[in-house]
């Protein structure tokens, strides 16, 4: 049976570069490859096809001769003919191969080893006021985790001593064995991946490189946070492996219920009780700000409770920005309580004299609900 044309099986045309080969090549063999296909005989056959003409149209020379004469120029150079070595497999492909295990493993595949492992990040829960969150400020925080042990400086080997090259794995961290066509890799049992082994162990770390130790850390809270606001401090998580980079240190902010101010995004909102007598007649208020000064408020006459106060630029501030947000005075309407012979007095006389005009709201509800009540009658 005849050989289908490598740059057809492919799907590249004769003109294609080597990005473009290798672009197709890996995105076929991503699709074909047995790892995703077990048991897929026909997925297998055309995995073998796809790196054969790879492995061909990969390869300068060989891609001259078959563009020259075909399968005949490169025959005892292809996978089908035998002449093809696993050496000459792991060069040709290593590249792709990286890849391909990325994708499969969920990360690289490891190369020479020229340091330890990353040390973990680490997570720090930090409650701040509203007030804070206001006007931002300095925090000082104390960490319990890992640092860098200062006798091997990280290396996890005795002072003056440095950590050799593994023999098993000679510094890949992974072992490679043939089977058949496929090379399988493990993690090396000699030096668990990191491709080197601490012959001499530092005494005060036990080798890892690192010891457990609080750290005090200072952290800037810019003015205009909002709960759940993330902060990163690179480097101050826990300390890596064998002289490994350290972890990230993550702040989550959560910002604690106020007594006065509520907040929704930038605007803030503070409720104030407003005594009957000024919410009629009218008056001046002055009412709290987050900036520490007070605003003074006009009430209308008449005012009834929910009547809503706008402060223009007495909210919150706008991260990144020299905006504020705004104020909003929500007031309540406050009934008298506690009242003295006199004031109750002033209160009848008060009643005894309102009209239609003087509650136009209640006498309105009123008035629809008797004519509810005559429609219910007939």
């Amino acid at each position: 049976m005849a050989k289908a044309d490598y740059y057809n099986v492919l799907g590249v045309s004769r003109g294609a570069n080597e990005a473009e080969i290798k672009a197709a090549y890996r995105k076929l063999a991503m699709k074909y490859h047995p790892d995703r296909n077990p048991e897929n005989k026909s997925a297998e056959a055309k995995f073998k096809e796809l790196s054969e003409a790879y492995g061909v149209l990969s390869d300068k020379e060989k891609r001259t001769a078959y563009d020259q004469f075909g399968h005949a120029g490169v025959d005892g150079q292809g996978f089908g003919a035998g002449g093809f070595s696993a050496a000459d497999f792991q060069s040709t492909f290593a590249d792709v191969f990286d890849d391909l295990f990325g994708e499969f493993t969920g990360g690289r595949r490891a190369g020479p080893r020229g340091g330890g492992q990353r040390g973990a990040d680490l997570r720090y829960n930090m409650a701040i006021t509203l007030e804070d969150a206001f006007r931002g400020r300095q925090a000082t925080i104390r960490v319990p985790g890992s640092i860098v042990c200062e006798a091997c400086r990280g290396s996890g080997a005795e002072a003056g001593a440095e950590p050799t090259v593994c023999g098993t794995c000679r510094g890949l961290g992974k072992i490679r064995s043939q089977q058949g066509f496929f090379t399988i890799e493990r993690t090396c049992p000699s030096c668990h991946g990191q491709g080197r082994v601490i012959l001499n162990p530092c005494r005060t770390c036990a080798g890892a490189g690192r010891v457990q130790r609080e750290k005090t850390l200072q952290v800037t809270i810019p003015a205009g946070v909002e709960d759940g606001t993330r902060i990163r401090l690179a480097g101050e998580g826990e300390a890596g492996l064998h002289g490994g980079p350290s972890g990230d240190l993550y702040i989550f902010l959560s910002i604690k219920p106020h007594r006065l101010f509520q907040r929704e995004g930038a605007n803030v909102h503070c409720r104030v009780p407003v005594p009957m007598t000024t919410a009629a007649l009218g008056g001046t208020l002055e009412v709290p700000t987050l900036g520490s000064e007070r605003a003074r408020v006009t009430i209308p006459a008449g005012t009834q409770s929910g009547y809503q106060l706008r402060l223009k630029s007495k909210g919150m501030p706008i991260m990144r920005s020299s905006r504020m947000g705004d104020m909003f005075v929500h007031v309540v309407v406050e009934t008298p309580l506690n009242l003295d012979r006199r004031q109750r007095e002033l209160l009848e006389q008060f009643r005894a004299s309102e009209g239609k005009r003087t509650s136009p709201e209640s006498e309105g509800f009123f008035a629809k609900v008797k004519e509810f009540w005559e429609d219910l009658k007939e």
